[in-house]
């Protein structure tokens, strides 16, 4: 107890001053209720006191050296951020040595011939066609149409068309009785031979879902369908090739930083500022841009909103590996408007669906290190971040820096799918999936079991 009151003694001397005010130390701690508490509780709350100041002090002292108090003055008086943007900071990267471009060209020349380099391709790549829906034979453009695809796809046709007819997705419309069969055979034939049978039943459903809610929607898919059978078709956009002559003017006015139909005029540099070319500032510069001439492991697509039948963006993958089923997906490029809308998101879930249902293996996305808009895309999308590569790649004459994120086929059949799946069209719709697509595998498993059963006893009798 005695050192204690020695203790004691040092704090009251300590609070001599204060004292003053109160006339005494006594009076003091009884104005603040201290002075019939234990001794020990009366150093803990002494403690805690200096803590708070301390701690108050810190965090003043690092918003003055820091700057924030600064920026908030000057964010009052502008009435805008002073954050930078993240487009405006890779703009204000420092380029390149020049012995490091001049180095980057002569290798590129002297050590791959030409033959081996990927060519540039003005119209569709191959890979764009693979990805893209199938065209009726008495649709197609071209002069000679192979037989056997003319065959696969019309077998296909009518046994949808019969499956449809067993069991329809919906109430038949009045009038058109064959509306819905005619709209789920068509999607289920255009997804051709190449993707497995699930992804064709779903995005079949999900086409005679929209196409056939009611005689409108009948006639505004059968009006698409009419221009362009090939698109891959979702609830509010679908992707067509992308090509010069059909959609070069569109994608110009959308991405120019004009004024696109209502809405205000803005900076390029925000679709533009981490991409590899642009902004541009005609149509016949994008049109020689590496957005319209695709390598040929690239391919391209025009994003065009079915409501209003505008083009709104462009969607490209990079990189793409047979040899590894891997290939790398863009963030869409789209007028600042469409940005973390439904058409954004239908736009990547529908080439996430189609490359796992061809076969694809891991997706992923390489995204700038100042692209934060890109980065929250990946993460909504479900995509896992892996890694950051540094000097990753030159952009623009000046080193960029690049997050990586990826999603592996058995993470999308596992959850990722029907996570986005119920976001786009719903719980409800999500369930009826998911059972329609069981019971369907149990019928074509019986059937192909009875198939070969009588192949079978047909060899026997033989």
């Amino acid at each position: 107890m005695a050192n204690n009151n020695g203790d004691m003694d040092k704090l009251q001397t300590a609070f001599s001053e204060l004292a003053r005010m109160f006339g005494s130390v006594d009076e003091l701690l009884e104005t603040f209720g201290l002075a019939h508490m234990p001794t020990a509780q009366r150093y803990g709350i002494l403690v805690g006191f200096v803590v708070f100041i301390c701690t108050v002090t810190a965090v003043i002292t690092l918003l003055v050296m820091g700057g924030s108090i600064q920026r908030i003055a000057e964010q009052a008086e502008t009435g805008s951020s002073t954050v930078q943007e993240g487009y405006k900071a890779r703009m204000g990267r420092a380029l390149l040595f020049e012995r490091l471009l001049e180095a980057r060209q002569r290798m590129l020349k002297d050590n791959y011939a030409k033959s081996e380099q990927p060519k540039d391709v003005p119209e569709l790549t191959n890979l764009t066609r693979m990805l893209l829906n199938v065209v009726p034979p008495s649709k197609s453009k071209k002069k000679k149409t192979d037989s056997s695809a003319a065959a696969a796809y019309q077998q296909n046709y009518a046994s949808a068309y019969r499956k449809c007819q067993d069991k329809p997705g919906g109430a038949i419309l009045t009038g058109r009785p064959e509306a819905r069969f005619e709209a789920y055979s068509r999607a289920f034939a255009g997804c051709g031979d190449a993707t497995d049978a699930s992804y064709r039943r779903s995005y079949a459903r999900v086409y005679e879902s929209l196409a056939c809610d009611s005689h409108k929607t009948d006639d505004m898919f059968n009006k698409m369908f009419e221009s362009t059978p090939e698109a891959i078709v979702g609830k509010s956009v679908r992707l067509e090739g992308l090509n010069v002559k059909d959609h070069l003017q569109d994608i110009f006015t959308a991405t120019s930083g004009g004024v696109f139909h209502e809405t205000k005029s803005y900076d390029a540099h925000k679709v533009w500022g981490f991409m590899e070319d642009g902004p541009f500032k005609s149509a016949e510069a994008m049109a020689k841009s590496r957005l319209f001439q695709r390598l040929s492991n690239e391919a391209a697509f025009c994003i065009r909103q079915n409501l209003t039948n505008r083009v709104i963006g462009a969607v490209v993958l990079k990189h793409d590996s047979p040899s590894n089923l891997s290939i790398q997906m863009e963030a869409p490029m789209l007028h600042p408007n469409f940005w973390e809308s439904k058409e954004q998101f239908e736009t990547c879930f529908l080439l996430l669906d189609r490359l796992f249902a061809h076969g694809y293996r891991r997706i992923q996305m390489s995204v700038d290190v100042n692209d934060t808009d890109g980065a929250k895309l990946a993460g909504r999308l479900g995509f896992t971040f892996e890694g950051c590569l540094i000097k990753h790649m030159i952009v623009k004459d000046s080193s960029r820096d690049s997050n990586v994120h990826g999603m592996l086929n058995n993470d999308w059949k596992n959850g990722a799918r029907l996570a986005m799946y119920k976001k786009l069209y719903g719980a409800s719709a999500a369930r009826a999936d998911v059972n329609n697509n069981n019971k369907e595998e149990e019928i074509d498993g019986q059937t192909q079991g009875l198939a070969e059963q009588k192949a079978e006893e047909a060899k026997k009798k033989q």
